[in-house]
């Protein structure tokens, strides 16, 4: 039987072919379960030519997943929406540091992770949403919520529904008032929060929404996108929502609504860096960000970008005050409010 002999020119041709083909994929871990972020995706293939292949899980997973594949994970990007375990990644060694000319003029600083000495990012923020109060416009005054420190003030006893208080939601908003207010205070208001709750913390940010507008509580707190999705929909339901509830973006007379990030990181491990920052590049583009904005209502991560979200400009009338303090001291004062939630029986 004769052998088949393969010259040594096409053997390199298909070597380069099969080099291409791997080159032309990219496999993402998402925390980012929103059906809108399909055109996101689709419109990065049909630009680049490049194969997105997609895991989906929250982010505590993802990062448990990462740490059991250690070198032989598979993920090029890690996508991500709380600042505090975006930070729980950096300080884990489970991303890699990018220095990219294109994502340092797009982010602004603050919404980074730490710098390497050589001005290297291990991850970026592209898009962020505030934690906000609403409230049932018949029984509660605007003027007793318009701050955090209210939730917890005996005048709004049973009036409160909130989600779990470890949810990382929370988690980062708590870390925040701990850097504002420091550990005595903070313990203090988390124990008025559970003084003042009309129900045990149940549900998501859009049950508390639909709670305040039945009655069953006066005020709650949610992410921005979540109060948005319900003003831009035509459904008789969701009007009948709008109708009873009214938002406050707080604390604007001192350091500002609490505001988390969205990002994305190279995973350290990732088969395809150069799709990767590819991908993380294309974020930071225009039309990505005019997506995040008007398709997935957060507000994006660069300036100047035009927003057509009509939810967003009836939520803020254009600009709010936001907080400025480190997303690395938030991430840091996680463990701190976990103690202290147990303490005060926060569940």
């Amino acid at each position: 039987m004769l052998k088949k002999h393969i010259p040594i020119a096409c053997t390199i041709l298909l070597a380069c072919a099969a080099a291409s083909a791997q080159d032309q994929v990219l496999n993402i871990y998402s925390a980012r379960h929103y059906p809108t972020d399909e055109a996101l995706y689709s419109q990065f293939s049909q630009t680049t030519g490049i194969k997105i292949n997609r895991v989906d899980s929250d982010d505590a997973g993802i990062l448990a997943r990462l740490k059991a594949e250690g070198t032989a994970s598979p993920a090029d990007i890690i996508l991500m929406v709380d600042a505090s375990r975006l930070w729980k990644g950096e300080v884990e060694g489970l991303f890699q540091p990018i220095n990219s000319k294109i994502l340092n003029e797009a982010i602004p600083a603050q919404l980074r992770g730490k710098p390497t000495a050589d001005g290297a990012s291990p991850w970026f923020g592209f898009s962020t949403r505030a934690r906000v109060i609403v409230y049932n416009k018949v029984k509660i005054q605007k003027t007793d919520v318009d701050t955090y420190e209210e939730l917890g003030d005996p005048k709004n006893k049973g009036k409160l529904c909130i989600r779990s208080g470890s949810h990382p939601y929370n988690l980062s908003l708590f870390g925040a008032v701990l850097e504002h207010l420091g550990e005595p205070k903070t313990e203090a208001w988390l124990k008025g929060m559970v003084d003042n709750m009309a129900r045990s913390p149940r549900g998501g940010d859009t049950d508390q929404i639909k709670a305040v507008a039945a009655g069953e509580c006066g005020v709650a707190v949610t992410n921005s996108y979540y109060l948005a999705r319900i003003m831009r929909s035509d459904k008789p339901e969701d009007k009948a929502i709008m109708d009873r509830v009214g938002v406050v973006f707080p604390n604007q007379s001192t350091w500002g609504t609490h505001v988390n990030v969205a990002g994305g990181a190279v995973a350290m491990n990732a088969k395809n860096p150069a799709n990767a920052i590819k991908f993380l590049e294309y974020l930071a583009s225009a039309s990505a960000q005019e997506h995040f904005a008007n398709g997935n209502n957060e507000w994006p991560a660069t300036k100047g970008i035009k927003i057509n979200n009509p939810a967003l400009q009836a939520m803020t009338g254009g600009s709010f005050k936001t907080e400025t303090i480190p997303i690395s001291a938030v991430g840091m004062n996680q463990v701190k409010v976990q103690q202290m939630l147990d303490r005060v029986g926060f569940k």
